[in-house]
């Protein structure tokens, strides 16, 4: 995938992001992508469905894998506006998803501050899944500012 791709398919993740911000959730919103196109969306809907595991990517990826017909979704790419927690790179691992894009990176809970298991070295995400961070950042760290400012 090229830049100009990956901006495209985050601003769709945004728009998820700014459905779930409409349901006073936090906004975090994601795609999926198979062959240049969207086959699962999802936002968080942790406060909708009193569920701490609702998070915007384990919405999604069931929604691909019943798309797909399987469980596998190595020939697909997760657009998410904020990196990873630990449990969605499980979920990740768990699908073998090929890409991971997100926007802006998350210092107390990613995935990536976490890195490895500690008892044998395990890697959260699947070691084919390829990782790219940073797309979009600003817009999606924007979107997180203004809901937790507004509810101070």
């Amino acid at each position: 995938m090229n830049t100009a791709q990956d901006e495209f398919f985050m601003r769709m993740a945004i728009k998820e992001a700014m459905y779930a911000m409409e349901l006073n959730e936090v906004p975090i919103g994601c795609v999926i992508v198979c062959q240049g196109q969207i086959i699962a969306r999802g936002h968080n809907l942790v406060e909708r469905l009193n569920d701490f595991t609702a998070h915007a990517e384990m919405q999604a990826y069931t929604s691909a894998s019943e798309y797909l017909g399987g469980k596998s979704l190595h020939e697909c790419t997760l657009y998410v506006t904020l990196e990873p927690c630990v449990m969605c790179a499980g979920g990740a691992y768990n699908t073998r998803i090929g890409r991971i894009v997100f926007g802006a990176y998350d210092d107390k809970r990613g995935y990536s501050k976490f890195g490895h298991h500690s008892d044998n070295d395990q890697p959260l995400i699947h070691p084919k899944t390829e990782v790219t961070g940073g797309i979009l950042a600003d817009e999606c760290v924007a979107l997180l500012q203004d809901f937790f400012r507004s509810r101070r």
